[in-house]
């Protein structure tokens, strides 16, 4: 297939490059020069604008950062025209960005109006799902268009979840990642109290993994430096998922709960506590970096 790939960050170079290594003709773009170069000197085609990449294209994947990103790319705005304008009748849209579900079904509607087919598929697995390929793909929108997509989908994930219409993924995205932000915040907590008391961290988290404590956080993505050599958390939390974009879903879900009347308390409280790692700094950071809020400094 023709494919336009808009957004190559952590998440959206790999995933980009893995249909690039599957055989389909790619164009990609992203606003950030440095992001360009790089998967431009892996091979990854690379367009001079969104618009350029998705001309003729068959299939057009967004990955950006939040809301405002995506109804910009597609909706335009401030006298510039959004792709919507330019795509032809017929091409499906993937979008994969965690945004507001209020959002994915405006653009899904104006999709809809000019006989584009569009779709949002929110994805899970973090950094390493992207590069190996074996991400979670939760989708929202109509079945024909997702089986659509379906071959598409599988060359970057394992996983294929249709969670109902337009919007459902990114709400299922948001309940996803605010229990990953209330894992993380726990686990972190846990290994630091078990480290102040002179625990050897690596032993701690394998007697949790191996017993009620363990979850995702703990055995796939471990907080604590040295415990797990491909976690952020050994590289300086370099790379990964940044507080800022796990302070940005979770403040979705707090939109979410509040528009439905939904008791989320933890949520808010993680929430709270992403924003003080953040205002302390920390917000480039990987998110597992919130161990630096609760563990004790050395005298």
């Amino acid at each position: 297939m023709k494919i336009a790939f808009i957004g190559l960050g952590n998440m959206g170079g790999p995933m980009a490059m893995n249909l690039h290594k599957a055989g389909h003709t790619l164009s990609a773009f992203d606003l950030s020069a440095e992001a360009c170069k790089k998967f431009g000197a892996d091979g990854l085609p690379i367009a001079k604008s969104a618009a350029e990449a998705a001309a003729d294209a068959e299939v057009v994947i967004s990955m950006l950062p939040a809301s405002a990103h995506v109804e910009g790319l597609f909706l335009g705005g401030a006298g510039k025209p959004g792709l919507l304008d330019s795509i032809r009748a017929g091409t499906l849209v993937i979008d994969s960005s965690t945004i507001a579900a209020a959002t994915s079904r405006k653009v899904a509607e104006a999709a809809a109006a000019k006989g584009i087919a569009m779709i949002d598929a929110p994805v899970s697995g973090g950094t390493g799902g992207a590069i190996a390929g074996t991400l979670t793909f939760m989708v929202g929108g109509e079945t024909q268009d997702l089986e659509r997509a379906r071959p598409v989908l599988e060359k970057m994930g394992a996983n294929i979840f249709h969670a109902g219409a337009a919007g459902a993924g990114q709400t299922a995205k948001i309940c996803n990642n605010m229990l990953l932000g209330i894992l993380m915040i726990g686990t972190s907590e846990a290994l630091a109290l078990g480290v102040a008391n002179g625990l050897d961290p690596k032993v701690l988290s394998e007697i949790m993994r191996r017993s009620s404590g363990g979850n995702w956080a703990l055995e796939k993505y471990n907080p604590m430096p040295g415990v797990m050599e491909t976690s952020p958390a050994s590289k300086n939390y370099a790379g990964g998922f940044g507080t800022d974009l796990m302070l940005k879903d979770l403040g979705l879900a707090q939109e979410n709960a509040t528009a439905v009347r939904a008791a989320t308390p933890l949520g808010g409280l993680a929430r709270s506590l992403y924003a003080a790692h953040s205002l302390a700094g920390h917000g480039a950071l990987d998110f597992s970096s919130v161990l630096k809020l609760v563990q004790k400094k050395a005298p």
